[in-house]
């Protein structure tokens, strides 16, 4: 057995991989098992290696994706594959699954890092993936049908002449290729980070909370709303919104009479009406301020739920992250209040994650 077959494959934006390899070897540690990230800046993944086989596995069926922050898919190394002759690829992957004892998966996936240079890989890995499915099949290592509640295969390129080969299972991974969630921009959208909060309510709501939370008729706050992005997606869902900013509300959004433009400092605003279902925040503030109004909001039953941007700092992500989240966490249980809480860095964001804090009941 080498080296990568005791390891796990995490995707992550360029530029994140300490982060990334931070937040797994403390997740890892909680778990007794052990290991360290082996990474290059800048490439867009890391290679988490344990020091013992089983433990890869181990914590690849324990942690999903969806309960990470940085990582935006995983999956348990089978083979690392370096490909020698480039008119046959599909051989060597066929090679290494011959030597594993993997159960038939129920879809494949063909990914490359969100890298310039791994975007260069995007043609290659779409027509690659017709004739090696057909082979998967073929060798009984895939089902006929895709059957998503199975687990899935991964073929992972780091280069034209270099792959990694891997499993994850149904419910522990990110259903998306790449592990990004692409969205088309609303052409009636005021700004771009509209799909920061779409993506937010696509992955990180379930559909039940969803239905129940923006619903017709319910009320939400937005603060540091101008022009409009959040409030855009709260009102295509016939949501009333009280849009809080000093800036220019687009015209559009105001037109449609289900926004209460106030021009307020975020900091001391409160609800109109005393109380909304939705809080949403994209302000540009130090993460521990917006942290603590938050909690506020949510422990002062001015809102039953909250989603908002912390903006993150050039160093020490990670760990930033996880001061104001320990803050948010420790006054909603002093206040005894039940939530759930997911905190995920989305493909639209930036330098920022976004975190939706769902009251229980």
């Amino acid at each position: 057995m080498n080296d990568a077959q005791q390891s796990i494959i995490a995707y992550c934006r360029p530029g994140y991989e300490v982060d990334t390899g931070n937040e797994l070897t403390e997740l890892a540690t909680q778990k007794a098992l052990y290991g360290y990230p082996v990474f290059k800046a800048g490439e867009g993944y890391i290679r988490f290696q344990f020091h013992v086989p089983e433990h890869a596995e181990q914590f690849i069926n324990e942690v999903a994706v969806s309960d990470t922050i940085f990582p935006r898919q995983m999956f348990l190394v089978l083979a690392s594959i370096a490909i020698e002759d480039k008119s046959d690829r599909i051989g060597p992957v066929l090679n290494a699954l011959a030597q594993s004892d993997i159960s038939r998966c129920g879809t494949l996936f063909v990914d490359y890092p969100d890298t310039e240079d791994g975007k260069a890989l995007a043609k290659l890995c779409r027509k690659f993936a017709v004739p090696l499915r057909q082979a998967l099949r073929a060798k009984e290592y895939l089902t006929r049908k895709e059957q998503l509640n199975l687990a899935a295969l991964h073929v992972f390129f780091t280069s034209g002449e270099a792959c990694y080969v891997g499993v994850s299972q149904a419910k522990m991974r990110s259903p998306f290729e790449n592990g990004i969630c692409r969205l088309k921009f609303p052409p009636k959208a005021p700004s771009r980070s509209t799909l920061k909060l779409e993506e937010a309510l696509l992955t990180m709501l379930s559909a039940r909370q969803r239905e129940a939370i923006c619903r017709a008729g319910a009320r939400a706050v937005d603060l540091g709303a101008c022009p409009g992005g959040w409030t855009y997606q709260l009102v295509s869902r016939d949501m009333h919104v009280e849009a809080v900013d000093n800036g220019k509300m687009a015209d559009d959004l105001m037109a449609t009479g289900l926004v209460d433009y106030r021009a307020e400092d975020g900091f001391k605003y409160r609800p109109q009406m005393g109380h909304v279902e939705l809080l949403v925040c994209d302000m540009i503030e130090k993460p521990d301020r917006v942290a603590v109004l938050m909690a506020n909001w949510l422990t002062r039953n001015w809102a039953t739920h909250a989603i908002f941007n912390l903006k993150l700092p050039m160093k020490r992500r990670y760990e930033t992250v996880r001061a104001a989240i320990e803050a948010v966490g420790s006054q909603l249980a002093s206040a005894n209040i039940k939530t759930t809480m997911v905190i995920r860095h989305l493909y639209h964001n930036r330098d920022e994650v976004t975190v939706a804090v769902i009251r229980k009941n």
